[in-house]
């Protein structure tokens, strides 16, 4: 039997993806056409003897998320649990604080994703290597081939070429120390909390003060805190996946993850991608499209509800539900908010955040806001209920939610 347990944080996480995440928990954004999280459930779904899937985090729990839950429940039937943290206790102290509910049953292993990552997600692979590599009580890391500039912003992993156990494990260094980057999904057995406890003891022991000093004990990283400590004693091994892989840290990275998962749709899902038909919309490149009579494309997913004129131009953009783009707009790298109007020819246009494309190894850039003391250059992003007039052009802005726009806007926050 096998469990699967997802970290998704918590609103306060979720800062890099404002405005976004002021209308819907940032693991409920829609990527690809579905929420963020629907991705990492479906993935789990298919791995054979999958008897349950927890999520923990910090949100407070909603009708958003339990109607997200319930359905996801019905359309892959299988038990789907909201287990919510008291605060945020890292990604090793969420799955210590809640590990009666995780070893209930007796699962022979459990996975740990992080919700805020982008994948093909090749779990059964995962299986598959664990059994053939080390002890069979051994755990399992997802690694992926970087760039040595940008492997510094991720956890790099030292390994045996030969029997791929894990060496040496730093979180994010400030010098090189391997190509092999830390992809945020793992493969665990029940005796990994003998080692979390370790270090939960140690910091109760570290603590003097007894105020709050529970919640500072519980609070664990697994990736400073334990692989660190793992590597070199034959119990942690790298998993690397040739597949597509990516953080969903900002709104940039939310676009550039949807063109990912929609290539991936070719094989997965043929029938979420829209098409040409005689008498309907041209499509260009990838498209996920709730039915409607328009001309778009390539890597743009539309929600429901969506009105869209005449001579419309919409590329590389994630357009929401309600929205409305009259005639003759062009929307290109951007995201437009819920309920959002786009006027006759209005431009709304951002710089795409894309990895070098001339690099097989590279990785997306988790940009800061501000560079210089300026914005940096990145998709524009339009609010919930946004009204942009026409004839007007927003580049490289982000507009929050309910703001009436009567003229256009460069590389600004509009407040």
């Amino acid at each position: 039997m096998l469990k699967a347990v997802i970290l998704i944080g918590g609103p306060q996480k979720g800062t890099r993806f404002r405005p976004l995440s002021f209308e819907v928990p940032k693991p409920l954004f829609p990527v690809a056409g579905v929420p963020m999280l629907q991705h990492h459930i479906e993935a789990c779904a298919k791995v054979p003897n999958m008897k349950e899937i927890l999520l923990i985090g910090f949100y407070q729990p909603n009708e958003e998320l339990s109607r997200f839950l319930l359905n996801a429940q019905q359309e892959f039937k299988i038990s789907i649990r909201y287990l919510q943290e008291y605060a945020a206790l890292g990604t090793g102290g969420g799955i210590y604080h809640f590990r009666d509910q995780i070893v209930s049953g007796s699962p022979e292993a459990f996975f740990v994703l992080n919700a805020d990552v982008c994948s093909a997600f090749p779990l059964a692979e995962m299986l598959s290597f664990q059994k053939e590599h080390g002890e069979p009580n051994s755990f399992v890391i997802l690694g992926t081939t970087s760039n040595r500039k940008q492997s510094m912003n991720y956890g790099c992993i030292v390994e045996n070429e030969e029997t791929n156990e894990v060496l040496h494990y730093v979180e994010k260094p400030s010098t090189f120390v391997s190509d092999i980057i830390n992809c945020g999904i793992y493969l665990f057995n029940p005796d990994i909390f003998q080692h979390i406890g370790t270090v939960f003891q140690k910091n109760q022991q570290d603590i003097e003060e007894p105020t709050n000093g529970w919640h500072r004990a519980e609070a664990i990283r697994l990736e400073q805190d334990i692989f660190t400590a793992l590597a070199g004693q034959g119990k942690l091994y790298v998993y690397k996946t040739l597949s597509f892989w990516s953080q969903i840290k900002s709104a940039g990275s939310a676009i550039y993850a949807s063109r990912l998962y929609l290539n991936q749709y070719h094989t997965t899902h043929p029938e979420r991608l829209a098409s040409n038909k005689e008498g309907g919309p041209r499509i260009s490149g990838k498209v996920y499209l709730f039915p409607l009579s328009i001309q778009l494309g390539p890597n743009v997913s539309i929600g429901t509800g969506v009105t869209i004129g005449a001579g419309v131009r919409v590329r590389e953009s994630i357009i929401l539900h309600g929205a409305t783009l009259q005639d003759h707009c062009c929307v290109l790298n951007s995201i437009v908010g819920w309920d959002s109007t786009i006027g006759k020819w209005a431009r709304v246009e951002g710089t795409p955040s894309d990895p070098n494309p001339n690099d097989p190894y590279a990785k997306i850039d988790s940009e800061t806001l501000f560079r210089d003391g300026k914005l940096t250059p990145s998709i524009t992003i339009l609010g919930c209920n946004v009204t942009i007039p026409s004839e007007v052009i927003i580049l490289n802005s982000i507009v929050l939610p309910h703001k009436d726009l009567n003229r256009g806007f460069k590389n600004q926050i509009i407040l």
